[in-house]
């Protein structure tokens, strides 16, 4: 199976996506993960993405299709996969669906997870990560057992650059711009799959999964 998980900022796409990655057995491809382990590799094709990502900015086309044509050729076209973070424009998407006919494969299911911008303002600004192990946090939805402390590994939490009030609503701003465009890109291939975002992770990834029930 071959998934995209779309959706705005904050809309808990990552951690939807982490349990279908090990729930389907499916290769997680996450734009966001790669730009980070590739600056941290001191690579310039991380460096310049990061920028972008910090000030909140959509990273470039160029810069975004070639970290994700590398992994997916890297991968190989049997590989079952979920995306996650991209295609973030049309262009990406169209970007996608030739690498994808390169590979001689396509898409299954496009998942959409549908949130409002107020719930996501809340969810985001209040999220906590650790720096040591990356694992989430929120302050008020769920926090550690010790402030600004993982329960997992005892490093430090720390609240990213992208997470910050006027990052996370140039975000929203640019997602309203160019990335819902996408929506109707999918929609119009019948590929598109609306989920309530604004229910329990569980009752969320319910949803997910009765409604790929029916694409498999």
């Amino acid at each position: 199976m071959k998934l995209l998980v779309m959706g705005p900022p904050g809309a808990g796409k990552g951690s939807q996506a982490r349990r279908l990655v090990k729930d389907y057995q499916l290769t997680n491809i996450s734009t966001g993960e790669m730009f980070r382990q590739s600056a941290n590799r001191g690579e310039e094709l991380g460096k310049k993405a990061m920028e972008f990502i910090n000030d909140g900015n959509l990273v470039s086309d160029e810069i975004t299709n070639e970290i994700v044509r590398r992994r997916l050729f890297e991968e190989g076209d049997n590989q079952d996969f979920l995306l996650d973070g991209y295609p973030r424009t049309v262009s990406q998407a169209k970007a996608l669906d030739n690498m994808l006919k390169e590979m001689n494969s396509r898409l299954d299911a496009v998942v959409n997870i549908v949130v409002d911008k107020d719930i996501i303002l809340e969810r985001m600004v209040g999220r906590r990560v650790c720096k040591n192990c990356g694992y989430t946090y929120h302050v008020r939805y769920q926090p550690p057992k010790t402030q600004g402390t993982c329960d997992q590994c005892g490093g430090e939490l720390y609240q990213r650059e992208d997470d910050k009030l006027d990052s996370v609503r140039n975000r929203l701003r640019i997602y309203e711009e160019k990335t819902k465009p996408i929506i109707d890109y999918y929609k119009g291939r019948g590929m598109l799959i609306n989920i309530n975002g604004m229910q329990s992770f569980d009752a969320v990834y319910r949803d997910i999964n009765k409604a790929l029930r029916d694409v498999t």
